[in-house]
Formats: C-alpha cells, structure tokens, sequence
C-alpha cells in the first residue's frame, strides 16, 4: 500500500485507500456502450450513403480497429509502472499529466474541453431538430401533405437551452445520477426503434437501397463527393468516441486480476457489440433509403407516427441528460478557477438555502446561476446560428479523433512501456499516429466545407425544417 495513505484493512479498501471496486468486465462493458451508443449512431445511415456498401462497412470496422487498438495502449496507463501495484491515474487528465506532463496537459484539456463546449451545441441542435420532426409528422397526419409542414427550429431550441438552465443547477456528477441513468435508457430507445423502423421498411419495400460506391458523381460533383466522402468519416470517428472516459472506467474494476487485463476483454466486448449495432443502425437505414438517406436517420420516417414521436421523444430526453453529463467538467473547471482566483467572494463560495417543502433545502450559488446560465445561453445562440447537426457531428468526431483517441495514448504507451526510438514498435506507432492524423484533417476539412455550403442558402434565426 502507498505508504503516504492511512493503513487500512484490505479486505474493505484498495492499496490507495479508497473502498474496494468492485467492477467487473460486464459493468466495464456495459458503462462503456451506455457512453457510445447515443445520437451519432443516427448519422451513419448518411455516412454510409457516401462510402457505398463496400467502403462504410469497411470503414466501421477499421474505426473499431483503430478505436480497440488505442483502448488497449490507454489501459496499460491506468498504472505508472507495475500494472497491479503501481500507482493509480483516477482520470485521462491524470494519465497524461503522469506520462507526459505539464504543456501536454494544457493542450490536452483545451482540446477537451473545446470539444466539450462543441458537443453542447451539437445536442442543443440535435433536439431542435428531433422536436420539430414531432411536429412535421403530427402535421403530416392530420393534413396528409408534407409540403405543409415547415415548422421553425427556433423555439425548439430557446425551449430545449430553458430546460438546461435549470438543470445546469445541479452542482455535481453525484447529483445527475438518475438524470444519466434515464438518458442511457433513452438512448437505447431511440437507436432501437430506428433500427427497426429502417427493417419494417426494407421489408415492406422488399428490396435494398443504395449501390456499391454510394452517392455518384453525376448526382453531385466530383468535389461535393469528396468533401462528403470525408465528412463520413468525421461521423464514423464521432460514433466511436469514448477514450475521453476509459481511464474513469477502468477506476471502478477490482483487481486482481490486473484492471488493465480486464479493460481490454470490455473494451474489445463493448466494441464489438457496438461495432454489430452501428453495422445493423446504418446498413439497415442506407437500405432503406439508399443514397437519400438523411442526416438523422429519424427524420426520415414518417409512420406509424406514434412510433416515431416516441422514438425523438426518447432523443430528446436522452440529449437532455447527456448534455448535463458532458457539460459537468467545463462547468465544475471554471467555478474551481474562479474560486481559485478569488477565494473571498461571497458572490462565488456563498451557498443561499431554499428550501423546498418535501425536499431537501436546495443551495443557491449566484456565481453558479450567472456563468451556467450564460454558458447555455451562449451554445443555444451558437446553434442557431449554425443548426446544422450533421455537419456538426462530422467536425466533433474529427476533432477529437486523433488527439484523444489516438495521439495522447499513443505519446503515453511509448513513454510508460519506454519503447526505444526507431525500433519497429516505434515506427509502427507513428506511422499508425499519422494515418489518424490525416483521416481526421479529411474528415474536418469535409464538415467544414460542407457547413460553408449551407451557410450560402441559410438564414440565421429563420431555419425551417
């Protein structure tokens, strides 16, 4: 035991002298799909339009490939030296100011929490976009023509950032605990019923969608295919994102055996399951559509009606706690800095309590009202500005890609394995490092460019679905 902890009985406390974990491969597994099965997996019917049937499920693969493969080096970093008795990294932050120090955790934590910043955005826009599906279709019932059918995504979203003022009061991860547990049985939710509305169609139509090569040159240019061929695969990488939480993960198994033995197994089951799941998600849905298949594969079904509103419904309630979930570590960085800088304040430490008949007293902090409800005020402007989700979701996954998902494990394997510069281990790492590299400056350039596309038809503040 780290010497530096109090001496406690081993039967009830781990060697840093926290309680026993007690985590085991299934709730690593199940931890892991709750956090990467969620509204990306709505994209992949329209990524892989663009790749054609050879070239998505390929691409799905060699994603989970490259997504397993940098689990694996992350996990061997859960432990500085001996993977069972060294000491332990509780965070990826952790990991990387352990491995690498101190401008890499600077760099790591902007990128972080830019893409952060980025995902509130995306999920503000993503239920705009589900709420106003809800209306189209109820007006698609009731008139019979969809043409008639425009609704505005404005008040969706002034709605939908009201909502997450108030439950941006909620001080910590601790308390969000119901909140993410009823958002992780949304998401199953909705992803189910897409999957099998996009089967009830395809057997209804009898025959499958698409081609080989996806969307043709002809049908869109030679450069417009491109872009969109890169902007696929932004939406792939954003749908495999989950090494920003492994390390959090990991902390929660017990040992022995060794948590990074034990992290692997989950990751390559989680992976797996989920690798089946996205296959049937976008193969189903391109099948369904073909090369129309849409950016949020919900949006493209019109009946049963009451089934489709259940399943945004269900997206919705699942943005609404995700959101919360991602927004946490950006909320809870800034009030730390803050009181850091101004440890007097009364307008940043003071608790007012209210109390509330039936319930606990709730504790008021005025500097946690102002900045949470200026932030969320802030990304509900962003979007709708930019109410793009699928152009938004390619960028996001691009982003944080390479660097979270690839470069920082890569840079901390090599230094906690030490592996000798030039050896064929080496080498291996950096060539599979640029090749991440370049596929998320593609899939970037490809959100980007399409985002540019849009903003030369749109209207900000009058975005109509």
């Amino acid at each position: 035991m780290d010497p530096s902890l109090p001496q406690t009985d081993s039967k009830c406390f781990d060697d840093d002298g926290r309680l026993k974990r007690t985590g085991t491969i299934w709730t690593a597994s199940a931890h892991v799909i709750t956090a990467v099965i969620g509204s990306g997996v709505l994209s992949l019917a329209w990524a892989t339009a663009q790749l054609g049937w050879i070239a998505g499920p390929a691409c799905m693969f060699l994603f989970a490939y490259a997504t397993y493969y940098t689990a694996a080096l992350l996990a061997d970093c859960y432990r500085s030296g001996d993977p069972l008795t060294g000491k332990r990294n509780y965070t990826y932050m952790d990991a990387v100011r352990t491995n690498l120090g101190g401008t890499y955790v600077k760099v790591c934590g902007t990128i972080q929490y830019v893409g952060l910043v980025g995902i509130s955005i995306g999920y503000t826009i993503a239920s705009a976009t589900s709420m106003m599906a809800i209306e189209r279709n109820n007006c698609f019932y009731r008139k019979g023509n969809k043409d008639l059918c425009h609704p505005n995504s404005n008040p969706y979203m002034i709605g939908f950032g009201f909502a997450e003022i108030i439950f941006s009061q909620i001080p910590g991860f601790k308390e969000l605990r119901w909140l993410s547990v009823l958002a992780a049985v949304m998401s199953f939710t909705y992803s189910t019923i897409g999957l099998g509305l996009g089967i009830a169609k395809v057997a209804e139509t009898g025959k499958f969608g698409g081609n080989i090569t996806g969307v043709s040159v002809g049908v869109i240019t030679a450069t417009e295919k491109m872009w969109r061929t890169f902007h696929a695969l932004g939406d792939l990488a954003f749908a495999y994102s989950f090494s920003i939480i492994l390390i959090e993960v990991q902390d929660t198994l017990k040992s022995p055996p060794a948590e990074n033995k034990t992290m692997k197994r989950a990751a390559f089951t989680s992976i797996a399951v989920t690798t089946v799941f996205y296959l049937l998600c976008g193969g189903f849905g391109y099948a369904a559509f073909g090369n129309a298949a849409p950016g949020n594969l919900l949006t493209g079904f019109y009946k049963p009606y009451w089934l489709v509103d259940i399943a945004n419904a269900a997206l919705v309630i699942h943005l609404v706690g995700a959101y919360q979930v991602y927004c946490q570590p950006v909320f809870a960085f800034v009030e730390k800095k803050a009181a850091q800088k101004f440890p007097d304040s009364d307008f940043i430490k003071k608790e007012i309590q209210i109390p509330l008949p039936g319930f606990k007293s709730y504790n008021l902090n005025l500097f946690r009202l102002v900045w949470r409800s200026s932030f969320v005020i802030m990304a509900t402007v962003i979007s709708m500005c930019l109410p793009f989700f699928n152009h938004i979701v390619g960028l996001l996954g691009a982003m944080g890609f390479w660097p979270l998902t690839v470069y920082f494990p890569v840079e901390m394997y090599i230094v906690q394995k030490k592996i000798p510069k030039w050896s064929a281990k080496w080498i291996w790492l950096r060539i599979f490092s640029l090749a991440c590299l370049l596929i998320s400056v593609a899939a970037a350039a490809g959100s980007i460019a399409g985002t540019i596309l849009d903003l030369k038809t749109f209207k900000p503040f009058k975005s109509r679905y």
